[in-house]
C-alpha cells in the first residue's frame, strides 16, 4: 500500500524526471569532450604529482582551466566554481565533493510484498593535499559525511542482496547521518605509502574496483551484488578503524596498485570504534589490481582476500547443544577469496573510458559461518557509445549466489528455509547535464527466502522497476 506522503514525494520526483528528460536532454547532447572529465578525475592527477609523478600535458591543461568552470549546462557540478573560489581552493589542494542520489523503486510482481518506496542518500567529501597546500609532499586527508533518508524496497523482495544499495550506506536503517571516513594517507616515495584512520572500504576509487560494475549504487548498477563481491561483507565492514600499506609498482595508481590492510572487524559508520579495540577482533585483507592491454584494449584484473579472527555464530545449530551448554554453537574465524575483471571490447579512444566491454566476478568463502559460499556475476557495460551523448552509460548484469543452508537440528527433523539466489539487472544512465544523471532500472530476482515465516506463503521471483536521479553539487 502507498503511504500518502511518500506517494506525493515519489510522484514529484518522477514528474521531475520526465520534465528533465524532455527539456534538458537536447542540452546534454551538445556536450563536448573537453567538458567530460569530472572533478574527481581531474583532482586524481594531483595524487600522482604528490606521489612524485608529474601530470600529463592533458591533465595540466584541464587543471589550468579549472575543474569546476563552465556554463550552467556544461560544467561538472550544479553549483559551479563559486565565482572562481572553488577552483582556487582546488589549486591549493582543497576540494569539496557533494552529491544527492534519490531512488524510487517498486516491486511490481512477486517478492514478499508489493508497492513503491522512495529514498535517497547525500554525500559530502572533503579532501586535502598537503603538497599543494604548501606543507609537505605525499599527504592526503579525507573526511566524508554521509546520510540516507526514508526507505527502500530492500525488505520487500526476500532477497539477501539489496535491490537498492544506495540506501544501505552509511547504515542500512533509514534517516541516519554518519561520518564513515576520516583517514590520512602518506606516501613516502612514488612507490609506497601508508593509510590509517576510520576507513570507508568502498569508495569511488577503491574496494573491489571494476570499470563497469562498482560503487554504492549511485552511478552504475543499483543491486549490491553487481557493485562488489558480497562474500567480502562478513569480514570487511563498510566503515571501520584500520591501517594499511599501499604499493604502486609502476608509480601510476591506474596501472597497478597493491594494498594490505588490518581492520577492526566490528566497525560501523555510526561508532568511532575505539570502545571496541580491546576485543582484538581483527580482519587482515589484501588486494591487487593491474591494468591489462589484451588485444590492444584496456582491461583490469583484480584478486583479493580477507580473514577475520572473530568468533561467529555457526550456521548449524543443535537444540541438544543449546540445552546442554546454554549457548549457541560458534565458529572461530572466517575467510574469503575474490577475483574480478573488466575488459573493453571496443574503445572510442584508448584509455578514454568510453566504449563497450564485459566484466565478471567470482568469490568463494568458508561456507560456515559465511552463508555466501560461492558467488559469480558477469555482464556488459559501456559509456559514451552514442557520439552525441558522451556521458551516457549502460549496464546489463547477472549474478548467482550459492547459499550455505543454515540448519536447526531438533528431536524430530532438520529444517532448511533458504535457497540459492540469482538475479538480472539492466540500467541506462541518461546524462541530462554532467551534474544531473537520470537512470531507469529494472531487476528480476529469484530471492533467497523461500517462504514468509509467519504465513508460510511462498516467495516468488520479484520484478523491481525503478528510477534514480543523481545531482552533483
Amino acid at each position: 500500500m502507498f503511504r500518502n506522503s511518500r506517494f506525493v514525494r515519489l510522484g514529484a520526483v518522477l514528474s521531475f524526471f520526465v520534465l528533465s528528460v524532455t527539456v534538458f536532454a537536447p542540452v546534454a547532447s551538445a556536450q563536448t569532450n573537453s567538458r567530460e572529465q569530472s572533478p574527481g578525475a581531474q583532482v586524481s592527477a594531483t595524487t600522482r604529482q604528490s606521489a612524485g609523478e608529474p601530470a600529463s600535458s592533458t591533465e595540466t591543461k584541464s587543471l589550468s582551466q579549472g575543474p569546476y568552470s563552465g556554463d550552467f549546462w556544461t560544467r561538472s557540478t550544479l553549483t559551479g566554481d563559486w565565482g572562481g573560489f572553488r577552483n582556487e581552493l582546488a589549486a591549493e589542494g582543497i576540494t569539496f565533493d557533494m552529491s544527492l542520489t534519490q531512488v524510487g523503486q517498486g516491486v511490481v510482481d512477486g517478492g514478499k510484498d508489493d508497492g513503491w518506496e522512495y529514498g535517497g542518500r547525500g554525500d559530502f567529501t572533503f579532501n586535502l593535499d598537503t603538497q599543494k597546500l604548501g606543507l609537505w609532499p605525499g599527504g592526503f586527508l579525507t573526511v566524508e559525511m554521509e546520510g540516507n533518508f526514508t526507505n527502500s524496497v530492500n525488505r520487500k523482495t526476500g532477497a539477501l542482496m539489496p535491490m537498492n544499495s544506495n540506501q544501505i550506506y552509511p547504515m542500512p536503517s533509514g534517516d541516519n547521518l554518519n561520518v564513515p571516513n576520516v583517514s590520512f594517507m602518506q606516501f613516502f616515495s612514488p612507490y609506497a605509502g601508508v593509510v590509517l584512520g576510520k576507513l570507508a572500504t568502498i569508495t569511488s576509487a577503491s574496494g573491489d574496483m571494476n570499470e563497469f560494475a562498482h560503487g554504492k549504487g549511485d552511478t552504475q548498477f543499483l543491486n549490491l551484488a553487481l557493485n562488489f563481491n558480497p562474500v567480502i561483507a562478513l569480514t570487511v565492514p563498510y566503515s571501520t578503524l584500520g591501517a594499511g600499506l599501499i604499493i604502486l609498482p609502476t608509480k601510476d595508481p591506474k596501472a597497478a596498485i597493491v594494498n594490505f590492510m588490518v581492520l577492526q572487524t566490528n566497525g560501523k559508520a555510526s561508532t568511532t570504534g575505539f570502545s571496541d579495540l580491546h576485543s582484538n577482533q581483527l580482519t587482515f585483507a589484501g588486494e591487487a589490481l593491474v591494468r591489462t592491454d589484451f588485444f590492444g584494449l584496456t582491461g583490469h584484473q583484480l584478486i583479493g582476500g580477507s580473514y577475520s579472527n572473530k568468533s561467529y555464530s555457526s550456521l548449524d545449530q543443535s537444540l541438544r547443544f543449546f540445552i546442554e551448554n546454554r549457548d549457541i554453537e560458534r565458529q572461530d574465524g572466517s575467510w574469503n577469496i575474490y577475483y574480478n575483471f573488466d575488459q573493453y571490447l571496443y574503445e572510442l579512444k584508448k584509455g578514454s573510458g568510453q566504449g563497450v566491454g564485459i566484466f565478471g566476478r567470482f568469490g568463494v568463502s568458508d561456507g560456515n559461518p559465511n552463508p555466501m559460499h560461492f558467488f559469480v556475476s558477469f555482464g556488459v557495460g559501456g559509456k559514451g557509445i552514442i557520439p552525441s551523448r558522451p556521458l551516457d552509460r549502460f549496464g546489463l548484469g547477472y549474478y548467482y549466489l550459492d547459499i550455505r543452508q543454515p540448519k536447526l537440528t531438533g528431536p524430530l527433523a532438520t529444517r532448511e528455509f533458504l535457497r540459492d539466489e540469482y538475479g538480472f539487472e539492466a540500467f541506462y544512465n541518461i546524462a541530462i547535464t554532467p551534474w544531473m544523471q537520470l537512470t531507469p532500472d529494472i531487476q528480476v530476482i529469484r530471492p533467497t527466502q523461500k517462504q514468509v515465516l509467519v504465513s508460510r506463503e511462498n516467495v516468488g521471483t520479484a520484478t523491481v522497476l525503478g528510477f534514480r536521479l543523481q545531482l552533483v553539487f
